[in-house]
């Protein structure tokens, strides 16, 4: 029995440890950056180029266009990012712009959990590494 309650214990304390750990945004998205370097920002990109979204909680979209990286630090509402919510977008033009607003639904349900307000778009590409002769 002593042995049941200290398992028990011990399994509690873990698992209180591994919800108490914090999460780093921010190294997450410096390791989906990782061997990219920081372009100028631009305000829109062309929606036919992007392959992909991806969400890094509580901080960016990153959106995937092949050989470049879209980063996108919202205005306004980053806290709202959640990569379990669906993001929907409604855009008049092919593009989607700074200007543009993301409206964050969660999948089961379709209730809305949150509105994004887009900032710039941050392009990263790969670091041409060659010899110089």
């Amino acid at each position: 029995m002593r042995k049941l309650l200290t398992l028990i214990a011990v399994s509690l304390l873990a698992g209180t440890a591994a919800q108490a750990a914090p999460v780093d945004r921010e190294a997450e998205l410096a390791r989906a950056l990782q061997g990219r370097v920081a372009g100028e920002p631009v305000n829109c990109i062309d929606l036919h180029r992007i392959q992909s979204s991806r969400i890094i909680n509580d901080t960016a979209i990153l959106y995937d266009a092949g050989s470049v990286l879209y980063v996108n630090r919202p205005r306004n509402g980053a806290d709202e990012l959640d990569r379990r919510d669906t993001m929907v977008t409604r855009t008049m033009l092919s593009r989607l712009c700074d200007i543009d607003v993301v409206t964050m639904v969660e999948p089961g349900s379709g209730t809305m959990t949150g509105i994004v307000f887009l900032g710039e778009f941050v392009p990263y590409r790969r670091v041409r590494t060659g010899s110089v002769n």
